[in-house]
């Protein structure tokens, strides 16, 4: 988005977008006249401060064509490009940018042309083409000297290896950023770039004193939204670590600044960081307004993000509430949100892999022609020379031929494996939420047309967050590996199985009845209750279980996981390393099993709608 307010949001662009605007139109505007030259560098230096101006300016200047060089005619079209995208009329910027990088003598305008494109194409969903225009961007950056070219290619390579997981790179174009601007607001978006690539990429111990840094930099050149950007960042990693009251007095003190500014992704981002930590501290109530404040805001400008959150923290909200219809519809926004955004992430992601293989297979397949031209070469030079020396020579290039053709080969298969690994837990190899969602919702689409019940499992590892604590993250890992291998011993081959989030987990059991599903159920139970004194650590492993069934709820997979849900939260309130069964008020009770492994005597039944 280039200003609050000036067009729709880019699903893609987020706050940098506008910082690289604002950044790479500081050259000094050029007094009124008549000069074509002068009037194009006048439209240039006021787009975004003065866009209403510029675009008088442009009007007059389409009129003077006839009076215009080549290079004065692509500067203009260029202009034109950028207007179009800046007030969202994607399709005819994406043809007028594409034309000036394709066909603009100035290598520099093609270099801005670019970034621009980048922006167009990513609002597209077109994210291969974007990685592709990105990469020979960067492979042509090198000569380019003018900082309105640099800068906006080095922060959208930033930006967009950031969204795909690639933070190290991302941070590393960040500081390539710091180092060739060292000073005023490149100097600070740089260290914004950086600092947001180095949280995410999972660096928990970032130094205090860099934060602060990158604040004062971006203060020192009145950059209120960068600093302010940052502190948001200061903020996610205080609630990560579960520094409460940290993120609270940031949030609180810089809060009042952030609407001031007028930005909404970062004024929803704000608020639902609000609503995460009064929600930590206990105080319900603020939780739930700063998260309605936060839909609010996100709707209105489709920012996916928050919006996820916020939706999830309502959820849990209305849940503890007890009131089951709204937090119905809660979870089904946020089921819906989150399968969107997870869908656009992927492929994110798959684009970029896609992008990196063509690559680095088009520089082996160079290469390969190169040794095919060579060997033509050496059977032409070799006509008066001894046939064993010749043959030893085309036999050794034959080899390198072979090589190469089994690398082509190895490079298709680890895309296929990529491809693969995208479907997966990376901790523990079995299916991501993603996948299990889908492979879920598929076996149920099959079990209503074929008449045939299903159940639903929901597993929590109890005490999870104090194990984390107590004995370290690996010791944490090895917990839930333990628990999915315990898991994989009881299920049969029909059954999707797959990490939620977190310690959560789900078992989709097709074909089962209620009866059934709560036997297998309880014999997990008790198996992950007799791991602990089989492992060196001796960590207590339990575990609380939700189910529900598709006789009591259909066939619909949110309202399995909501009422299975809420059969868990009931297991975890009522003392955990339990299995309880969720059914509508119009169903038999069914007895709930406690954890010595016999039914309750104070709680005999099980039912979420109590």
């Amino acid at each position: 988005m280039h200003a609050a307010g000036s067009k729709r949001r880019k699903p893609y662009a987020g706050i940098f977008l506008l910082l690289v605007m604002l950044a790479s139109t500081g050259m000094a505007a050029v007094h009124a006249s008549n000069d074509i030259t002068q009037l194009l560098v006048q439209a240039d230096s006021i787009k975004t401060t003065d866009n209403p101006g510029f675009v008088r300016l442009l009007d007059g200047l389409e009129g003077r064509t006839t009076e215009m060089s080549e290079a004065q005619k692509w500067r203009l079209r260029f202009l034109e490009g950028w207007q179009a995208d800046y007030s969202g009329r994607e399709d005819k910027a994406k043809s007028l940018l594409e034309a000036v990088v394709k066909q603009a003598p100035d290598n520099e305008l093609r270099t801005r042309a670019t970034a621009a494109l980048i922006n167009v194409l990513g609002v597209q969903h077109h994210y291969e083409e974007a990685f592709e225009y990105l990469d020979r961007a960067l492979e042509n950056l090198p000569p380019v000297a003018d900082q309105g070219a640099r800068f906006p290619i080095l922060g959208e390579a930033s930006q967009l290896l950031s969204e795909v997981g690639q933070y190290d790179l991302a941070a590393g174009y960040a500081k390539q950023i710091i180092a060739d601007y060292p000073k005023g607001n490149i100097g600070c978006i740089g260290h914004m770039l950086q600092l947001h690539a180095e949280i995410r990429g999972g660096q928990k111990r970032i130094a205090g004193e860099l934060f602060q840094k990158g604040i004062k930099r971006c203060l020192d050149v009145g950059d209120k939204l960068a600093a302010d950007t940052i502190r948001r960042d200061i903020a996610v990693l205080d609630l990560q670590q579960d520094r409460t009251d940290d993120a609270l007095a940031i949030l609180q003190a810089t809060n009042d600044e952030v609407k001031g500014l007028n930005y909404q992704a970062l004024t929803a981002e704000y608020n639902v960081l609000l609503a995460q930590a009064y929600w930590k501290k206990g105080n319900v109530a603020l939780a739930q307004k700063y998260a309605m404040a936060t839909v609010d805001v996100a709707s209105r400008s489709n920012l996916t993000e928050p919006l996820i959150k916020a939706y999830q923290l309502l959820y849990q909200v209305e849940q503890q509430y007890g009131n089951l219809r709204e937090a119905l519809a809660y979870h089904e926004k946020y089921v819906a949100a989150d399968k969107e955004h997870l869908d656009d992430i992927r492929e994110k992601a798959l684009s970029y892999q896609i992008v990196k293989q063509q690559v680095e297979t088009k520089k082996i397949e160079l290469n390969e022609l190169n040794k095919q031209n060579q060997i033509l070469q050496l059977q032409q030079a070799l006509n008066g020379k001894a046939v064993v020396t010749s043959r030893l020579y085309i036999t050794l290039l034959l080899t390198v031929l072979a090589s190469i053709a089994f690398w082509l080969y190895r490079l298709k298969r680890s895309q296929l494996r990529f491809m693969r690994l995208a479907r997966r837990d990376g901790l523990t190899g079995i299916f991501n939420r993603q996948h299990f969602v889908e492979e879920a919702e598929q076996t149920l689409r099959y079990a209503a047309k074929s008449l045939r019940g299903a159940c639903l499992v929901l597993i929590d590892l109890d005490h999870f967050k104090d194990i984390n604590d107590t004995h370290g993250h690996v010791v944490g890992d090895t917990a839930l590996k333990r628990a999915v291998s315990v898991c994989q011993q009881h299920l049969h081959s029909c059954d999707v199985f797959g990490r939620i989030g977190g310690e959560e987990f789900g078992i989709l059991l097709p074909e089962s009845t209620l009866i059934q599903a709560l036997e297998r159920a309880e014999k997990i139970r008790l198996a992950l209750q007799a791991t602990t004194n089989d492992t060196q650590d001796h960590v207590a492993l339990t575990a609380s279980f939700g189910i529900a069934s598709t006789a009591h709820y259909g066939y619909d997979l949110r309202r399995l996981l909501l009422a299975a849900d809420s059969a868990l939260y009931r297991a975890k309130r009522d003392g955990r390393n339990r299995v309880v069964i969720s059914m509508d008020e119009h169903t038999p009770r069914a007895p709930t099993y406690t954890g010595n492994g016999k039914l309750a005597d104070k709680h005999p039944y099980a039912n979420s709608s109590e």
